[in-house]
């Protein structure tokens, strides 16, 4: 993107209703799982976005949610339809991962339709593989979505149908 109209920053509680409004067509096509608004907002720090220069327009948003010590998860991650091929996507992800990096993880996980775009950053498709017995053990305590898609657990199969969990080592 040389010469971009393109900007990734962090996100603002102001971006939230934006947020919002490039996820819900993707929740309403059950590509995207759904988000309130409250959890956006109390997630923000973990966003990205992408923004006209010209127009400060969001056009675009990404998250980075830490799972373990070494391991983070690329979510929420979407394109207005306009945009769609421009590299809006890469510049997020670019973003994300490092993100992921000055935090000091060395894995990252995703869960997407989009095998070719992500495989374009490095993911592949983990399989079966899982972490330490004594990691799965912490892992399996947690109440997030993320974590449970990322362990295979039956009570997200409902979320995973379709989708291929990937990973990227840093």
């Amino acid at each position: 993107m040389v010469n971009s109209p393109v900007t990734v920053r962090a996100a603002r509680t102001s971006d939230v209703p934006a947020i919002l409004a490039l996820v819900e067509p993707l929740v309403s096509r059950r590509i995207l799982l759904g988000k309130e608004r409250v959890d956006l907002y109390g997630a923000i720090q973990e966003f990205r976005v992408a923004e006209l220069s010209e127009t400060g327009e969001v056009i675009g948003a990404g998250a980075l949610h830490a799972m373990w010590e070494d391991l983070g998860e690329v979510r929420t991650l979407v394109v207005a339809d306009a945009w769609l091929g421009h590299g809006v996507g890469h510049a997020i992800v670019d973003r994300l991962v490092d993100d992921a990096r000055e935090l000091g993880l060395s894995r990252l996980f995703c869960l997407t339709f989009e095998v070719d775009f992500f495989a374009r950053h490095g993911f592949v498709d983990m399989g079966a593989e899982t972490v330490a017995p004594e990691v799965y053990a912490e892992l399996v305590r947690s109440h997030d979505d993320g974590v449970a898609e990322f362990l295979d657990l039956a009570r997200v199969k409902q979320n995973t149908l379709g989708n291929t969990r990937m990973l990227k080592s840093l």
